[in-house]
């Protein structure tokens, strides 16, 4: 992998170390302010809909003040709002740092990812992105452990620890990235072939469907763990430890996506086997009772979101035309942000009014319906538009190739 994509992977696994304060804003604005459920879930909808133009900006950004830059920039303003949030005084003061946060969250996520697409060749991206998976789950190994103890001091040194490890974050990728451009990478002759619409690709809109359906089932699973946890008669905070088992389970997989039974699976197949995963660990919440069924269950959806991260973000880097990464990426993203704003409402919504069985019984079977139309709908659109665009770029490949040849002959 190129250097690039390590310093990335590092800076990665620093950041994931304190990113564990969110799971915990719900538990933090109930405990503290004595919000009930519904309110602390419209304050994380309000984060997460503030991450929505926070991901479109991210993109733009990149092309305009150039990747460096952004990524810089979006850290440091996640971790000056981290910081509010720890030290906000009432529940109006909390509701603004986290639109806040939400304003910077997503800035970084569309010029990293464009960064290790331009990186490595596209036969190596599947490789490159499970790399950047390992590292958030390497990262999340002490991240867990971390929120189960401060979880259990004070919640407010979770969004501490978060904002110190944005701010090391930041500081070492200031320091070891390449620095930026007068203008974008994509932006300088011969790299790009023209303005860049994602929305008009029925393929990018296809992915960005079902990977917005995967986002709402992770993010459920975050916001609505901890809750669960505590209905169940067990510590919230242990819900650390249960994405620590999440976290050393991704990591241990990661010699195995190099196996060639494996790694010669069609997209489409690998997808779905990963939402069967996923349905089975959530099926295990619905019943389990004690913290090993939970620990069980875990195991289970974390084997389904180690099939199923790299390969997403490698399709939307391959349906991108030259240049277009960043736009891709991030039109992509947005998925994410929609997820932010919905999961809290409809994981404390259920919880509440259907009980935790009924919410992860449900989202079990949503898994189930993802893994058939990854077969059935998804991939007969995806298929072609990936065989053309490579198409294209072969063309274009030889045709740069072949303007210096007949340059060097006249």
């Amino acid at each position: 992998m190129p250097r690039t994509v390590w310093l990335l992977v590092a800076a990665r696994a620093i950041n994931r170390l304190g990113a564990f304060s969110l799971p915990f804003l719900t538990v933090l604005i109930s405990a503290d302010f004595g919000a009930g459920a519904t309110t602390a879930g419209l304050v994380s909808a309000a984060f997460g809909l503030a991450t929505i133009p926070s991901r479109l900006a991210g993109g733009r950004l990149a092309t305009r003040l150039g990747r460096r830059r952004t990524i810089v920039f979006g850290l440091t303003g996640c971790a000056l709002a981290q910081l509010g949030i720890a030290a906000a005084g009432s529940l109006a003061a909390v509701t603004l740092f986290a639109i806040l946060l939400g304003l910077a969250f997503e800035l970084y996520e569309p010029p990293s990812q464009a960064l290790i697409a331009d990186a490595v060749g596209p036969a190596e991206r599947v490789r490159a992105y499970g790399l950047l998976n390992a590292a958030l789950a390497v990262g999340g190994t002490g991240a867990g452990l971390l929120a189960a103890a401060l979880g259990r001091w004070d919640l407010r040194w979770l969004f501490v620890a978060d904002a110190f490890t944005c701010l090391l974050c930041a500081l070492v990728l200031r320091i070891a990235l390449p620095a930026d451009h007068a203008g974008h990478p994509a932006a300088r002759p011969g790299r790009r072939s023209g303005p860049v619409h994602p929305w008009r690709d029925r393929a990018l809109r296809a992915v960005f469907l079902s990977g917005t359906l995967f986002a709402v089932v992770s993010l459920q699973i975050t916001m609505g763990l901890p809750l669960t946890l505590a209905r169940r008669g067990l510590e919230p905070a242990d819900a650390g430890l249960l994405f620590t088992a999440s976290a050393v389970t991704v990591v241990a997989c990661q010699p195995a996506l190099r196996l060639r039974r494996v790694a010669s699976l069609p997209d489409s197949a690998t997808l779905a086997l990963g939402h069967v995963l996923l349905a089975a660990g959530l099926a295990g919440y619905a019943t389990a009772s004690a913290l090993p069924g939970f620990l069980a269950a875990t195991v289970l959806w974390s084997l389904g979101d180690v099939l199923v991260l790299g390969r997403v973000l490698g399709i939307v880097a391959d349906l991108a035309p030259p240049g277009g990464a960043d736009r891709y990426l991030a039109a992509y993203g947005i998925s994410w942000g929609i997820a932010t704003v919905t999961a809290p409402v409809t994981a404390t919504q259920a919880l509440e009014h259907l009980g935790a069985t009924t919410l992860w019984a449900g989202t079990a079977v949503l898994c189930l319906a993802l893994a058939a139309a990854q077969l059935l709908v998804v991939e007969p659109l995806i298929g072609p538009a990936r065989r053309a665009r490579a198409r294209a770029a072969g063309a274009a490949g030889a045709t740069g190739a072949a303007g210096p040849t007949a340059h060097a002959r006249r």
